[in-house]
């Protein structure tokens, strides 16, 4: 007999949102006019470069704007920037054909794993990761594996272990992100060396998310493909780095076969990225250097204030704090300290989206709101602490 129409068992292990739990009590405070600190979200509160709004794109001077794409890769222009980004700016060895444009990096990464992983393959997330990472893994019917490493790891050696002590017959790929999104730490040229020759020598793919290459504070970012770039797929975002989150547009850039049938994936999933938003990328790319200038200088100040009215360290990179707040939970656990957090008026997202070993920790994005909000945030924040 046919079985029963269901809801799929690798859905229903993902969320609709890691912030669902505490829904219902910010609709509350919002129906009631409570002032909210949304530090919970990772965006940022600056509006793009002038020249690369919406506003700024007359269907006059863009025929076929409201057409779909003649190439679903990408606008040939922006794929012919984005290669000499890629090659000149990270130094990544690769073709035109190394390059997709993606409707933001989010879709992007699932295009990577799409081409690269089969059901039951497992994907190594380096932890605390993004937290929609391994909703991406289960939703392509992968098994998503923690490797506890940005607050455990002290050296290339000790990247190494943790790494090794969770491979398996059925480890197909290992993904890293840095600058990180939760920590804000920039990953050593050394430690990504030494994982990439650790990659090529167990026959892994690398899936390298780089959504903050731009935002670094401290050190320098390096991309990993640069040591292994024949297995790595790595995404990038126009999202924090030029203030168009809400335009979704990134790219994926990697050997050309696999960015093939990314590309692939990527039609039958949602078929190109959006064309304002691509023509809005090119204009950013060609226009905004002293506006990303200005913004990484006013986030790595308000990162660094926050970090030090809650008594941590000053953050590498990237638009985040990651906080243990085991010291401050009670019986309630970290969703009762998340709702204490509400009444003051602070959003922030539990850490354990960001793996199973985070759950006494929370992540609060310094840039989502403007600098005068984010302290007020903060130092109610510090109080509760």
């Amino acid at each position: 007999m046919p079985r029963a129409p269901k809801i799929s068992e690798a859905i229903q292990k993902v969320g609709a949102s890691v912030f669902s739990p505490l829904s219902a009590r910010v609709e509350e405070l919002q129906r009631a006019g409570s002032e909210l600190f949304p530090l919970h979200v990772g965006d940022t509160w600056l509006e793009p470069p002038d020249g690369c709004r919406m506003y700024d794109l007359p269907a006059g001077d863009h025929p076929g704007l409201h057409r779909y794409l003649a190439d679903t890769r990408g606008l040939p222009a922006l794929i012919d920037a984005l290669l000499e980004r890629a090659r000149t700016l990270h130094g990544l060895p690769y073709e035109r054909s190394g390059i997709l444009v993606t409707a933001g990096a989010t879709l992007g990464l699932s295009n990577a794993l799409s081409a690269i992983l089969d059901p039951d393959e497992e994907v190594l997330l380096l932890a605390p990761y993004w937290p929609l990472i391994r909703g991406i893994v289960h939703s392509l019917r992968g098994r998503p594996v923690d490797v506890p490493f940005y607050d455990r790891v002290a050296s290339a050696r000790d990247a190494i272990e943790a790494v090794e002590a969770k491979l398996t017959s059925r480890t197909a790929a290992l993904y890293v992100s840095t600058p990180s999104n939760p920590t804000g730490r920039v990953l050593p040229e050394a430690w990504l060396q030494a994982l990439a020759e650790w990659a090529r020598a167990r026959d892994l793919w690398i899936v390298s998310d780089e959504t903050y290459d731009r935002l670094v504070y401290r050190g320098e970012h390096v991309s990993i493909a640069r040591f292994a770039p024949e297995r790595t797929l790595t995404s990038f975002s126009f999202s924090k780095t030029y203030g168009l989150s809400g335009c979704r547009v990134g790219y994926l850039v990697g050997p050309s076969e696999q960015i093939a049938a990314a590309h692939r994936a990527a039609v039958h999933s949602g078929y190109s990225a959006p064309t304002p938003s691509q023509l809005l990328a090119l204009r950013a790319l060609e226009r905004a250097d002293v506006w990303l200038e200005q913004a990484r200088a006013a986030y790595a100040e308000t990162g660094r204030t926050a970090a030090q009215a809650l008594g941590l360290g000053e953050p590498e990179g990237s638009t985040f704090l990651f906080i243990d707040v085991s010291a401050r939970l009670d019986a309630r656990g970290l969703l009762g300290f998340l709702h204490d957090c509400l009444d003051d008026g602070v959003q922030l997202a539990p850490g354990s989206a960001c793996g199973d070993a985070y759950g006494s920790w929370v992540r609060l994005c310094y840039t989502a709101a403007p600098p005068e909000r984010v302290a007020e945030a903060v130092a109610r924040l510090a109080r509760r602490l």
